[in-house]
């Protein structure tokens, strides 16, 4: 760059000698090139900047698949999802509470004893009490002791994430009769339809639904929610309801405090924790970055095998920026905190439908 402008600059002088310009008039058009020169320099550096930014990871843009000017909004079977059908059943549960009352820690401590709610329980029975929060109390970040602080987040988050799974469960059964029969109701076709919307099956192909509609294991969402939050403490998980960190372009969000002005994404605002799970296994289920993790969730299905959240962290790798030190950081932390023993566990039933599940 630097060689072809001084040779440019040669060129310009040989033209001015040429015309016998005095030295003041060369002086003065020479200093302008230069200064146009400089000036120019900080523009181009900005776009080429541009152009490299342009491949870097947006895999946590879930509620954006139809993102503006960018591909990665595609499916599985390269055809546009719309978002809207895609996250219906979110956006409904997140407007179905707007004015909670955040309980603070004591209250839900209590709350926790008064119905013999704890994780050594859990452990032995492989019982979850149906304890659902809608909040995270802001007294989480004073608990200094690290094991109870992360024993009492387990607690918030487990039946929030045993009650989502319930009801992909649920679906899933369904989904597995209608298969199993030669001729559906119309009913049924509805129901179908409805699911094709809600994972972004536009090929309406029974193959892809089967493999979409399928649950996380619990360990591996726990270690999730760990990580994207710091174990409940993060401005995101208090003032958000952000237990997984997705982006949004669109939708209501929180500004990250160090992103430059330009970016346009926020960490996507929940009114209820429960929409925030949901959301976080909807992007699992049905992003095109997750399509080898489905796979591999498909194929431990196809052999009878329990879904293994060591092994299928494995296919996360592109969650965070981080890449593979962010799978390392997942399975450490299901392995120190022992997140494998939630995974059995089952929700006690609100109703006689999920008396099934038991």
């Amino acid at each position: 760059m630097r060689k072809r402008n001084f040779k440019s600059n040669l060129r310009i002088l040989n033209f001015f000698d040429q015309r016998e310009l005095g030295s003041l008039p060369r002086i003065l058009i020479c200093s302008v090139s230069l200064v146009l020169f400089f000036y120019s320099m900080p523009i181009i550096i900005n776009f080429s900047n541009k152009k490299d930014l342009a491949i870097e990871n947006n895999s946590k843009a879930i509620l954006a698949y139809t993102l503006k000017k960018k591909k990665n909004g595609v499916n599985d079977d390269d055809k546009i999802i719309n978002e809207k059908e895609l996250l219906l059943d979110i956006f409904s549960l997140n407007d179905l509470e707007t004015d909670t009352v955040r309980l603070n820690a004591s209250t839900i401590k209590q709350l926790f004893e008064d119905t013999n709610y704890t994780l050594e329980d859990v452990r032995e029975k492989k019982l979850v009490k149906p304890v659902a929060l809608t909040l995270l109390p802001q007294e989480i970040k004073m608990i200094e002791n690290t094991k109870k602080r992360k024993e009492f987040f387990i607690q918030i988050v487990l039946p929030l994430i045993l009650q989502e799974n319930n009801n992909i469960r649920l679906d899933r059964n369904k989904l597995f009769k209608i298969i199993n029969k030669n001729h559906n109701s119309n009913l049924e076709k509805k129901w179908l339809e409805k699911k094709y919307k809600q994972y972004g099956v536009t090929s309406k192909d029974l193959s892809v639904l089967k493999i979409r509609m399928d649950e996380i294991p619990v360990s591996l969402a726990i270690a999730q929610a760990a990580k994207e939050t710091g174990w409940g403490t993060s401005r995101f998980a208090q003032e958000g309801n952000a237990l997984y960190g997705q982006w949004t372009w669109s939708g209501d969000g929180l500004k990250p405090k160090d992103s430059d002005k330009n970016e346009g994404h926020k960490v996507m605002r929940f009114n209820v924790l429960q929409a925030s799970v949901r959301a976080y296994q909807r992007n699992l289920n049905t992003h095109s970055s997750y399509k080898e993790f489905r796979n591999a969730r498909a194929g431990l299905r196809d052999k009878n095998i329990p879904l293994d959240s060591i092994l299928l962290a494995e296919y996360l790798d592109q969650y965070a920026e981080t890449g593979s030190l962010y799978v390392e950081v997942l399975q450490k932390i299901i392995k120190q905190n022992n997140l494998k023993d939630f995974d059995d566990a089952k929700l006690l039933p609100s109703s006689i439908e999920l008396e099934s599940l038991i």
